[in-house]
């Protein structure tokens, strides 16, 4: 992209919780940025952001690069691909990549798993579409300064083409050339994270338990041999209770570690530390807390 002389064209597909700061920052490096989703809240909380906002893709037919920051596979196959049951050829139901022109870059930010991401291997390579796998991790805060961890896997090529624009987004780890291995990398991260999320909600319920003060606690040990990101980051909200702002929602990891689980369960692995956890954010869902912050699976040890 750098030796594109006009200005980059991007067209960012899901402006969600954090899609919409990684947006905002991709727009404040120079990028001409489309921001596209059908939720008008989602369109109009772009706009007070100062991005042009759209209800359609059809900015990815001129585009450079789109990016893609849904939640989950089927809504990744649905936007690359179309919606199979429309049948229809014409270019906006057919899906992103019959919309771009050769020579475009379609990169998927999603967490939806190596699978997902491979079936659009070779769709994009019809099309002549440089496809890059570079999902995140870092959350809303660090989107929101440009601070994500982004796990990347494609051609060297393709991520010298687009470098500058995901710097914009965060620092690039290197997974190799395999589409999908940042995926399977993301996938590592997120059994981690969960767990750690669920171990710091078990100690502060615990230390409520005991009669301790939690806050106080909380002070003690985070600095210490057993402190975590998690511990330090989840801890406050955890206190906080229900009304803490929403940074990643239950939800989020209800999604996340049945899919880390159906990765494991398809390679023969047996995670039982990420089952445990999983179990943890499914009764908090049940609970009625799917929309709030995931820091309130410590509910499930209050209740």
């Amino acid at each position: 992209m750098s030796e594109n002389l006009s200005t980059p064209k991007v067209t960012f597909v899901g402006i969600g919780a954090i899609g919409l700061p990684m947006a905002a920052r991709v727009a404040a490096a120079g990028f001409d940025l489309t921001a596209v989703d059908f939720s008008a809240a989602q369109r109009t909380a772009a706009q007070e952001h100062g991005l042009r906002a759209a209800s359609s893709a059809a900015s990815a037919n001129e585009a450079d690069a789109v990016i893609v920051m849904v939640a989950t596979g089927d809504q990744l196959r649905s936007a690359a691909l179309g919606p199979e049951e429309l049948g229809s050829e014409t270019q906006e139901s057919a899906g992103l990549i019959a919309a771009m022109r050769p020579g475009a870059s379609l990169i998927v930010m999603s967490t939806v798993g190596p699978e997902a991401v491979q079936t659009l291997v070779e769709p994009a390579r019809e099309r002549g579409i440089r496809l890059v796998d570079a999902p995140v991790t870092g959350g809303v805060a660090r989107a929101a300064v440009g601070s994500l961890r982004l796990f990347v896997s494609a051609d060297s090529e393709s991520i010298d083409e687009n470098r500058e624009l995901l710097e914009s987004m965060g620092t690039i780890v290197e997974c190799g050339n395999e589409i999908g291995d940042g995926q399977a990398f993301k996938a590592v991260n997120q059994l981690l994270c969960s767990v750690h999320i669920v171990a710091a909600a078990e100690a502060l319920a615990l230390a409520q338990r005991l009669g301790l003060d939690p806050a106080q606690v909380l002070e003690a040990v985070a600095e210490g041999a057993a402190g975590s990101f998690m511990l330090s980051d989840r801890g406050p909200r955890m206190l906080q209770g229900p009304e803490a702002q929403v940074a990643s929602a239950v939800r989020i990891f209800v999604k996340d570690t049945s899919l880390v689980s159906e990765i494991a369960g398809a390679h023969g692995f047996e995670a039982p530390l990420l089952e445990a956890a999983r179990a943890k954010y499914l009764e908090a869902a049940d609970a009625g807390l799917a929309r709030r912050d995931d820091s309130q699976v410590i509910a499930t040890y209050q209740r």
